[in-house]
């Protein structure tokens, strides 16, 4: 399990997404693993691999070589990787989470977790909604 946001909800509860490989959905046994997101431990919903790679070519750019890789990392298969890490640019003044998707042989990709996971909550949403 990889948690990938926290924040301050509006009642100043402290709100985790997590996400974690489930072997293959529970709604269609031939769909293959999927990416489970669990908002306080309660089940969002499934998003497919292949939503999970297309959401962070979509919004993720390349990494810069300098940066070092250090943080909690999940195993998707196939070679693939979801990485968290916290950087501080020069010029921000906190650190910031972003997500990296990395794949044997390619330059890995990153965007910033929150924005990442806001769109696997949506895609994890509208998988509960079509079931």
């Amino acid at each position: 399990m990889l948690t990938i946001d926290e924040h301050i909800g509006i009642h100043g509860q402290n709100v985790v997404t997590r996400v974690q490989v489930v072997p293959e959905r529970e709604a269609d046994e031939n769909s293959g693993p999927a990416l489970r997101v669990t908002i306080d431990d309660e089940i969002v919903g499934d998003v497919s691999m292949a939503a999970v790679v297309h959401v962070m070519k979509r919004y993720a750019k390349e990494l810069s070589p300098e940066v070092s890789l250090e943080g909690p990392r999940l195993e998707l298969g196939e070679g693939l990787t979801l990485q968290m890490f916290r950087h501080r640019a020069r010029y921000d003044v906190i650190a910031r989470d972003f997500l990296v998707l990395a794949r044997e042989g390619d330059q890995p990709i990153a965007e910033l977790s929150t924005s990442i996971a806001a769109a696997l909550i949506h895609f994890a949403k509208a998988s509960r909604r079509t079931q």
